[in-house]
């Protein structure tokens, strides 16, 4: 190993040991702060939060926006399929704006995208080729500055923002009160005898702060998964607006 190597190996183990560090901290706070969230986090001591994005390309801002956009109204698994033939599009990798433009839409349209979708994408990726956004820029809002900015844009609402928050930005503090998954993950966990609207899972979610993104990967994992099971789960559905 050169001693290129040993100071990156080195910079990788000091991440992960931070990483690790601020994971078993945003825990301690969230026992401490909601007792459902205790018992869900107890159940599940190697439960890994981002474990299902390594399964993804690495994405930056666009590919996660498209990312959530391809997925409005699929589930993750058909999700992915698509993208595979986004991908296959463009060499194997998901496209930037400035090549999404040069593709041809009827391409992009038999890869799985409705024509609804891939005029969002392409409003999208012109914005950020011509200089209306940037995504330097858009990477330094705060999540409801970001939120603002570009929902926007015509087919893209805040869940397909606040997913792209998560992936894309790694935001510690983001909630999806409009999937009706997270919705029926709230019931099923606080055991309400009725399906909370997307104020009470806000008002649920307030203890929560500041890190609602953790909290929710765990009532995913509890909804969708036994306790034992600490591989997050492919193929539910991903059921929102925008």
């Amino acid at each position: 190993m050169t001693a290129k190597e040993a100071d990156g190996e080195t910079a990788r183990v000091t991440e992960d040991a931070s990483r690790a560090d601020r994971l078993e901290h945003a825990r301690s706070y969230l026992r401490d702060a909601d007792p459902v969230l205790a018992r869900l986090i107890d159940d599940r001591p190697a439960f890994d939060p981002r474990a299902w994005l390594a399964q993804l390309a690495p994405m930056d801002l666009y590919g996660a926006l498209l990312f959530q956009v391809t997925g409005q109204q699929l589930s993750v698994a058909a999700t992915r399929r698509t993208l595979d033939r986004i991908e296959a599009l463009f060499d194997g990798h998901l496209p930037a704006p400035a090549e999404l433009l040069q593709a041809d839409p009827a391409k992009l349209r038999e890869a799985g995208l409705s024509w609804r979708k891939i005029s969002t994408l392409r409003d999208l990726a012109e914005r950020l080729s011509d200089g209306r956004l940037d995504a330097d820029v858009l990477g330094t809002r705060s999540d409801d500055e970001l939120l603002a900015e570009l929902t926007a844009i015509p087919g893209i609402g805040p869940w397909t923002v606040q997913g792209a928050l998560i992936i894309a930005l790694q935001r510690e503090d983001v909630v999806l009160p409009g999937d009706l998954a997270l919705r029926k993950a709230v019931q099923l966990a606080y055991q309400l005898d009725h399906l909370p609207d997307q104020q009470e899972v806000l008002a649920i979610a307030e203890k929560w702060r500041p890190y609602r993104s953790l909290a929710t990967s765990y009532l995913f994992s509890a909804a969708f998964q036994p306790a034992d099971a600490q591989s997050d789960l492919t193929d539910r559905k991903r059921s929102s607006g925008t």
